[in-house]
């Protein structure tokens, strides 16, 4: 299992748009260095095919990060091959803003391929961010045993859905994400809102969390925001969050190693 000795290798994902990439990195990295087997090599985006051909893992923690073709062939084969891996909060956006005059108004282009059926959803919208109830929807699985319905400050994420999904947690909105051109559609699809969920792909897993967002004061620079004026931390400060996701990295982490 692993490299020599019983190295795991591990490749972490971690950048993009909107987001305090800095908190979530180095959150992700403190919680991957319980783990003495695992040694991690971090990047910003998909550039790093050569590292995943001979990763164990992958922890992604993305927004508006948009693999080519040949990376997404690569994320694909790791998880065919039986590798898991761990994607958080934005992983599947890919996410537009409009340019012209007038209210802004975000798109989501189907710009992810393949690998939407293989993370399992695609980000549609959001309502505004504020306090939402997460219900458990499996008390009996490890990764939420124990859990009880807890509320966090977040991102509601409303996807489009592919493929048979395995949902632990889950959030319940039929309301319109206004400033998203698919939010009254997004309105209309199913719920519940999955909001942890595992999915089969080959030989291997993806793990989906879609908590996590946080945005420090410079984030929202390119929207024409200096100075949001408040550092948001989300679910970061949450216990219930905190305790799941541990649980989310240690499943990956104690995984059998993908067939080199």
């Amino acid at each position: 299992m692993g490299g020599p000795a019983g190295r795991l290798d591990a490749v972490l994902v971690c950048g993009g748009r909107w987001h305090d990439f800095d908190l979530a990195r180095l959150r992700l990295l403190e919680l991957l260095g319980e783990h003495p087997r695992v040694r991690t090599t971090v990047y910003q985006d998909y550039d790093c095919v050569a590292a995943l051909d001979r990763a164990d893992l992958l922890v992604t923690y993305t927004c508006d990060v948009r693999p080519r073709p040949a990376q997404r062939a690569a994320l694909a084969r790791f998880v065919e091959r039986g590798g898991r891996w761990l994607a958080l909060h934005g992983t599947n956006a890919v996410i537009e803003p409009s340019t012209g005059g007038g209210p802004r108004v975000f798109t989501t282009p189907r710009l992810l391929g393949e690998l939407a059926e293989v993370l399992g959803s695609q980000f549609l919208a959001h309502p505004p961010i504020e306090p939402y109830e997460v219900r458990v929807t499996r008390p009996d699985h490890p990764l939420v045993a124990g859990i009880g319905p807890f509320t966090v400050t977040d991102e509601l994420y409303v996807c489009e859905l592919h493929g048979e999904l395995e949902v632990l947690l889950h959030a319940e909105y039929t309301g319109p994400c206004r400033g998203f051109a698919e939010g009254y559609t997004a309105a209309l699809n199913r719920a519940p809102r999955p909001v942890l969920y595992l999915k089969r792909h080959g030989l291997g897993e993806v793990c989906y969390f879609t908590l996590g967002h946080c945005r420090g004061r410079y984030d929202m620079q390119d929207l024409g925001v200096d100075d949001t004026g408040r550092v948001d931390v989300g679910p970061w400060e949450t216990p219930e969050f905190l305790t799941v996701l541990g649980r989310c990295v240690e499943r990956t982490v104690g995984a059998r190693s993908p067939a080199r």
